[in-house]
């Protein structure tokens, strides 16, 4: 009988669906530094006017509102390091969750008995996802936008229910 698998790979063990997760930042790097440029001069010149005012104390105060600005979009790009790796065969469904700080976490699942759950808003749409089964749930997606959320949602209920074989 002929193997057709690929480097010992079954069809079963075969992918139907893969993704990967990652945290949307809107503004670039090149946009961070034009912002931190446009926010220190603004910053110098407010402070600036101060002094020649006589309030040389406020000075400093602009030089911590940068500071303070700075700091925010660090640790807003160093939570941009997460992600999470969904793969969908028809014999494993697997999670794989990077911590911004590195910490791998990974979920394995039957797709037969895998419940995949979409808490709605009327307004808001999709506020939450979940794989549950087996006596355990794992979240899904909660740092995507809303959009993304349901076109994952869509696509990745689509791959469940392949897996399913219905």
């Amino acid at each position: 009988m002929a193997d057709n698998s690929r480097d010992g790979e079954s069809e079963a063990d075969r992918p139907i669906f893969h993704a990967l997760l990652v945290p949307y930042r809107s503004l670039g790097r090149r946009g961070f530094l034009f912002l931190m440029a446009f926010v220190s001069c603004v910053s110098a010149a407010v402070g600036l006017a101060a002094v020649a005012h006589g309030a040389w104390p406020v000075f400093g105060f602009f030089g911590l509102d940068v500071l303070l600005v700075w700091g925010a979009f660090r640790l807003s790009y160093a939570s941009a390091r997460a992600r999470e790796e969904v793969v969908v065969s028809r014999t494993d469904l697997s999670i794989r969750k990077t911590s911004p700080r590195g910490r791998v976490r990974e979920a394995h699942y039957n797709p037969f008995w895998a419940r995949f759950a979409v808490r709605r808003h009327a307004e808001f749409g999709i506020l939450s996802m979940a794989i549950s089964g087996e006596g355990r749930a794992t979240e899904l997606g909660a740092f995507l936008n809303p959009d993304d959320r349901e076109s994952f949602a869509k696509e990745f209920n689509r791959a469940l229910l392949t897996a399913k074989g219905r």
